[in-house]
């Protein structure tokens, strides 16, 4: 063989794993436990922005998967991580209790919700992050459990210190339940908490700013919902957008289900915090 047909065949093996390399999934760049309770460990997992954003106190965000309060993955939102850490925030994906891994109800995962903000405050130093700029995410369940850390007082884990809020300083909403009182399916999983834990009736005036994506077809949790959750908040004299997906479903802005939805999504939450002050404005906004 000679040596410019085997030099060749390098160059293409190496444009093939590169290629390889940009498809690979993203994956955090480290994993650090927020809290330990009743003999469990939940970790945060978090994606780092590039050293460059690493002299000055910089914003974050964690993230909370969906998956009905019983499953999921915190893997869900490892490409918005990714994206967020690109921006030069400090991105996390959080691990919760869930039922079918844990015994719990929701009762536990907005507490370990709460307790995530709560850490990443504490810790802001050694993170590097600014705590009066850290904002909580999710999608479905994990999209109510960053509604509930914004809005809901009370169900705080027993033994944290409570002079350090667990209240995040920005909501970014994918097709979250902002309603359980109204979902009559709920009413056996939340019990004697289906409307302590809903966000929608606890509304008042100083919650965080939120922007919320949901799908005009989404048959889990009605378009209605959101409208509703938007008008309750903007007629407390809150910060609330809503942008609707025409005939899109439920779960429409994951990756792997739709990647150009879930890329129109990244723009809007993008600028939403550019608005808020948490990010510089993109290079190639227009």
């Amino acid at each position: 063989m000679g040596n410019a047909l085997i030099a060749l065949m390098g160059m293409t093996l190496m444009g093939v794993a590169a290629a390889a390399d940009r498809e690979a999934p993203p994956a955090p760049d480290r994993c650090v436990v927020y809290k330990t309770v009743d003999g469990i460990t939940l970790q945060l997992h978090v994606f780092e922005p590039s050293a460059a954003a690493a002299n000055a106190p910089r914003p974050a965000i964690v993230f909370f998967f969906g998956g009905g309060w019983q499953n999921g993955s915190p893997k869900q939102f490892y490409p918005h991580c990714r994206h967020f850490a690109e921006r030069g925030m400090v991105a996390m994906a959080a691990e919760y209790r869930i039922k079918n891994t844990h015994g719990t109800t929701p009762v536990e995962c907005v507490k370990d919700g709460k307790s995530a903000v709560r850490w990443i405050r504490a810790h802001a130093r050694e993170l590097g992050v600014d705590p009066e700029r850290i904002a909580a995410g999710g999608g479905s369940a994990g999209g109510h459990v960053a509604a509930c850390t914004g809005i809901i007082a009370g169900f705080e884990e027993a033994g944290e210190d409570t002079a350090v809020s667990s209240v995040p300083d920005a909501l970014v909403l994918f097709n979250p339940v902002y309603d359980t009182v109204n979902l009559e399916r709920l009413a056996e999983r939340f019990g004697a908490h289906v409307e302590a834990l809903s966000p929608s009736h606890h509304v008042a005036p100083g919650a965080p700013p939120a922007i919320a994506f949901h799908g005009t077809g989404d048959a889990t949790v009605p378009f209605a919902q959101a409208e509703r959750f938007r008008d309750l908040m903007t007629g407390a004299g809150n910060t609330c957008k809503l942008i609707g997906f025409e005939g899109k479903p439920h779960g429409f802005f994951n990756y792997h289900k739709d990647p150009e939805a879930c890329a129109e999504t990244l723009r809007a939450a993008d600028a939403f915090l550019v608005e808020q002050g948490f990010l510089g404005p993109r290079e190639d906004a227009q």
